[in-house]
């Protein structure tokens, strides 16, 4: 993928992060899950199929976890995937490294508003995943959640 086509992916998934219902103390984020053909997998969003459901975890659900196109396919999300939930036994990160996807790319990393110290990016490099921060769009994707802010 080239730095245009991040940046692309990355405003679809700032649009989509727009469907999430409102919630006082959530953040609205959007996924989207690209393969390594340039073509949209799955797509997911915050509070999707349920309350608690988290945008990354929403879309990884929608592929069988040995759909060999995860290999090579590349995870856009809004906000930097949790570390850290009280709602599922697996966080975002979690889901992720059990994934086979190997990259990620985020627009803006976790504020420490709700997780005081959100280590996702960390993690995810730290098992070898190529992470991808688009800082250029933080202020988009923040944008979506200025009720929190």
């Amino acid at each position: 993928m080239t730095h245009a086509d991040d940046v692309t992916w990355m405003e679809r998934a700032i649009e989509l992060s727009r469907k999430c219902p409102p919630a006082e103390g959530a953040f609205s984020v959007g996924a989207i899950i690209v393969g390594a053909d340039g073509e949209e997998l799955a797509r997911g969003y915050s509070r999707e199929t349920d309350a608690h459901v988290h945008a990354e975890e929403s879309a990884l659900a929608k592929l069988p976890t040995d759909d060999p196109r995860l290999a090579g396919a590349t995870l856009y999300s809004t906000l930097e995937p949790c570390s850290e939930r009280k709602s599922r036994p697996l966080t975002c990160t979690q889901l992720i490294l059990r994934s086979p996807i190997r990259r990620v790319v985020i627009a803006w990393r976790e504020p420490s508003l709700l997780v005081l110290d959100c280590v996702g990016v960390e993690t995810l490099r730290g098992d070898g995943i190529q992470v991808v921060e688009l800082s250029d769009l933080a202020d988009q994707a923040r944008s979506v959640n200025d009720h929190l802010m």
